[in-house]
């Protein structure tokens, strides 16, 4: 895999055309007008990447419906279709960002379900040597000599939420917090491990597996964070096809495809 610059994640793309309609007055009949009703628009977490799009190619291939993904932290997503962006699925990397939605009626009630799971790791560069077992009171400053801790925001991205409150429960994040290298989303956490800008980083454990310039030195005990669930439902205004799209994610391809990325399916851990 390559470290994604810019031009891979399609939301910027989406978002600048939708900048220009909002530009204008009326800007919510103008976006009505101009979206492909043949397309349905996916935003999804940015851990979500490779395995999302073989489900949307296999979803396409049987029901001739094309969907185009955007990928970035769920908290911006959330805060673009707050802002009117013509979403029809919101994927999220946990509850609180869909919470956030429904109490401003921006979801369609009874679409919601949780689809995924995922495990929570500490990385290192693939060529690193450093060795630490994850306990209570580990030495995780010290191990970062004088480099960072790659994270994504734990003011706002799951991802980073997570990341602090195990590394809270696990009595370290007074120790690491003045030292981390705060990432937009959870895949800028995973580059700054691959290129070797930190000793180390925490990210979701299929974000390290898709990764072969990272290791994981280890894999937190699900104990020490909520559990990682990944939700997604229609968006107040999503298309028909939309419940189409939600029936398959939680079939039987899709998730075959997403335990082949590591992911935890509901219906049992990924092998």
């Amino acid at each position: 895999m390559t470290t994604r610059g810019t031009a891979r994640w399609a939301v910027g793309i989406v978002l600048g055309a939708w900048g220009l309609l909002t530009a204008a007055r009326g800007a919510p009949a103008a976006i009505a007008e101009t979206r492909d009703e043949a397309t349905l628009l996916v935003f999804a977490a940015a851990s979500l990447a490779e395995a999302l799009d073989e489900v949307d190619r296999a979803f396409t291939a049987q029901s001739h419906v094309r969907v185009k993904a955007s990928y970035a932290a769920s908290s911006v997503l959330a805060k673009q279709i707050e802002a009117g962006a013509p979403a029809d699925v919101f994927f999220s990397a946990d509850q609180d960002w869909l919470d956030y939605l429904e109490r401003r009626s921006l979801m369609t009630a009874g679409t919601r379900a949780d689809v995924l799971g995922n495990e929570l790791a500490l990385i290192a560069p693939a060529d690193s040597s450093l060795q630490l077992k994850i306990a209570p009171g580990f030495a995780l400053a010290p191990a970062l000599g004088k480099g960072r801790l790659a994270v994504a925001d734990p003011d706002s991205v799951p991802a980073g939420r997570y990341a602090r409150e195990a590394l809270t429960k696990l009595g370290v994040w007074d120790g690491v917090q003045p030292r981390l290298a705060r990432a937009e989303n959870v895949r800028a956490a995973l580059a700054f491990v691959a290129r070797g800008e930190v000793p180390l980083g925490i990210v979701y454990r299929t974000d390290a597996r898709a990764e072969k310039r990272v290791r994981i030195v280890d894999v937190f005990p699900t104990g020490t964070h909520t559990p990682i669930l990944y939700a997604a439902g229609a968006t107040a205004h999503a298309q028909a096809e939309t419940a189409r799209y939600l029936k398959f994610l939680d079939g039987p391809e899709a998730r075959a495809i997403f335990s082949r990325f590591g992911f935890v399916t509901r219906h049992g851990p990924a092998h």
